[in-house]
């Protein structure tokens, strides 16, 4: 009787470290196919034409609590966030803004939070005596380097007769949050995975005694080609796609850059990029000049 109990307690022994191996690996195998990056994001109010970024949430509580309930969806889900509010007080502090444009004003607050991602937020107060009030939001994510559309969502509170609009942001907010984060992590992760697009053209000054066929570099190879087989080279993961070539431009219509710098993790923009380029053109005995406009590089020839 003695040698049954032993035996079955060494049975039941040998299934109860089976569970554990097997829960140990499926952990391991779980915690090893999961490697999402997630970006940085902060999120800004939308501006209607005559208003002021910097000012827009100073009168308006019932856009800082949509702000604040978008930055708190995001929060939940693991993803790390910028205060927009935050921010702006620090880029005053700074002298950050050159410029009352507000195109100007919003670049220079999203390249001043460091963020990879802005999610643009229209709040909109729909009043009704008859059929009651809503309010209906409009969530637009950006990534931040290129301006590219990464999600769009409309969520609404559904019709209350009720004057709490802040009660009725975060319903809101609640009412597309999920699907909104879901399509931008996914394009996100795209992202990350195949690089971001970038446009560049190089071209010619007035004054330029070279052409695209003009032949140089220590193997004599016509300038397009060399451009090209820099491009192969440097292009993220080879992706790059050539939209036409003349004897006076060059134009490169989609070029994958990596959305973090390879050799140290921060973010990689196509400011850098276009060095680089500036660089490899310069190595060739040629004087360029750049300027980059949002995901689009100018490199002119002199």
């Amino acid at each position: 009787m003695r040698i049954k109990y032993l035996i079955l307690a060494f049975m039941l022994l040998q299934v109860s470290s089976i569970k554990v191996a097997f829960c140990q690996n499926a952990a391991t195998n779980s915690g090893g196919q999961v490697a999402i990056v997630q970006p940085k994001i902060m999120v800004i109010p939308y501006i209607k034409d005559g208003e002021d970024l910097r000012t827009i949430l100073e009168a308006d509580v019932t856009k800082r609590i949509a702000i604040t309930t978008i930055k708190d969806g995001f929060d939940k889900r693991g993803f790390t966030t910028v205060d927009f509010i935050a921010k702006l007080k620090a880029a005053k502090d700074n002298n950050v803004f050159t410029s009352e444009n507000q195109s100007d004003i919003k670049s220079q607050i999203i390249q001043f939070s460091g963020a990879d991602v802005y999610v643009q937020a229209e709040v909109i107060v729909e009043r009704s005596q008859t059929s009651g009030q809503s309010i209906k939001l409009i969530l637009t994510a950006y990534e931040a380097s290129t301006g590219n559309s990464l999600s769009n969502k409309v969520g609404e509170s559904g019709k209350f007769y009720t004057e709490d609009f802040n009660k009725l942001a975060s319903k809101a907010v609640e009412n597309c949050i999920e699907d909104f984060l879901n399509v931008m992590q996914n394009k996100f992760t795209e992202i990350v995975n195949n690089g971001k697009s970038i446009i560049i053209e190089v071209s010619f000054s007035a004054e330029s005694q070279s052409k695209m066929s003009t032949e140089i570099g220590t193997d004599n190879l016509p300038l397009s080609d060399q451009l090209e087989m820099w491009m192969e080279k440097n292009a993220y993961k080879n992706s790059y796609h050539i939209q036409g070539t003349t004897d006076l431009k060059m134009i490169f219509d989609d070029v994958k850059i990596p959305l973090k710098d390879q050799t140290n993790g921060n973010n990689y923009n196509p400011n850098k990029f276009a060095l680089e380029l500036f660089k490899f053109i310069k190595s060739l005995g040629l004087q360029p000049a750049k300027e980059i406009k949002g995901s689009t590089i100018y490199m002119t020839i002199k």
